[in-house]
């Protein structure tokens, strides 16, 4: 039993996420709600997007642990970026992260006026799955 990744024909192929994804019955379901670039305090780390974003991805990685999973466990990333930050310093900073062997994550990304968080540039939410072995 594991998660499969079918890449249907017509779909662009992407090494940096996949279309698709199938869970498998009897697998539990993490969900992640979004995570902005705060310490545990609630307060912004930087005023730099790739610090926010490493951040937020490391707030990802402590709730998916507290919920027995890990980063390698994600289905599914959303990422929500506003709009006047550098898109490309927020995916370079946290690209690694995100990325794994095989079948790559499905990814919904966007660019957004704002965020709820004053000071916040990005925010990461995620949904895994963890099969029984």
């Amino acid at each position: 039993m594991e998660i499969t990744y079918p890449q249907p024909a017509g779909l662009v192929v992407s090494p940096a996420f996949s279309h698709v994804a199938v869970v498998p019955a009897g697998a539990t379901t993490i969900y992640v709600g979004g995570q902005n670039g705060v310490d545990g305090s609630g307060a912004v780390v930087s005023a730099d997007v790739a610090e926010q974003s490493v951040r937020a991805v490391e707030n990802v990685s402590t709730a998916l642990e507290a919920a027995g999973a890990t980063l390698a466990d994600v289905v599914q990333w959303t990422v929500l970026i506003a709009a006047d930050a550098d898109l490309g310093a927020a995916y370079g900073s946290i690209a690694p992260r995100l990325a794994r062997a095989g079948a790559p994550p499905l990814v919904t990304a966007a660019r957004v006026a704002g965020l709820a968080v004053p000071g916040a540039l990005i925010e990461v939410a995620a949904t895994a799955a963890v099969v029984p072995v």
